[in-house]
């Protein structure tokens, strides 16, 4: 079964081109939602938070209150490192299972959306292809601005603690350009390039 890790920054086109892999049969593993499930209310990562940062970094209905730490991690990045340290464990259980589930059914290839691939050094022993999905930062930060309304200063913000576009291209086997392209000749693009994985 070939994995191919796929990753690209905030606004970058990531999540059209994983749906049209799995459109075409590859097996996915979103890292993220794993992430988000452990610090969803009943989450395996809610406990340990409590116990770790305290009583005000849950929120009202029990879940992790994701403003309340992100702007925590900021101010102390010491903390990033304690949190991680409580949810990747999970995380990585999580993918796990998730890949058993995939070669049980047989399938060719497996997709790991994992959006930090670059920054945190394990995922790349992980896989057999880095797939990135590319574009200007200004082009990122004008479809994050349109789609979520944060305004231009937290989206660069946001940018500067993922890898560098140059860290990323760096680290790519194949590339995805998704700039100056239409939502149709991206998923045109996608689809030849996941042909060669078997799909």
């Amino acid at each position: 079964m070939l994995r191919i890790g796929l990753t690209g920054g905030i606004g970058s086109g990531k999540s059209t081109v994983l749906a049209t892999l799995a459109a075409m049969g590859a097996a996915t593993v979103d890292a993220d939602a794993i992430s988000r499930s452990v610090t969803a209310v009943g989450g395996a990562a809610i406990e340990p938070i409590a116990r770790q940062f305290g009583a005000r970094f849950i929120a009202a209905d029990g879940s992790l209150d994701r403003a309340v730490m992100r702007e925590h991690v900021f101010a102390h990045p010491e903390a990033r490192k304690r949190l991680e340290s409580i949810v990747h464990p999970l995380v990585t259980q999580g993918v796990a299972d998730q890949v058993t589930q995939a070669r049980a059914e047989d399938r060719r290839c497996v997709v790991f959306d994992v959006p930090l691939l670059v920054e945190s050094g394990h995922w790349r022993a992980r896989v057999d292809r880095v797939m990135v999905v590319d574009c200007a930062v200004p082009v990122q930060i004008e479809r994050v601005m349109a789609r979520s309304g944060l305004p231009a200063e937290q989206v660069r913000a946001i940018i500067a603690v993922q890898a560098t576009r140059v860290q990323r291209l760096a680290a790519a086997d194949i590339v995805i350009c998704n700039e100056g392209r239409s939502l149709g000749e991206l998923e045109a693009l996608v689809r030849q390039v996941g042909q060669g994985f078997g799909l």
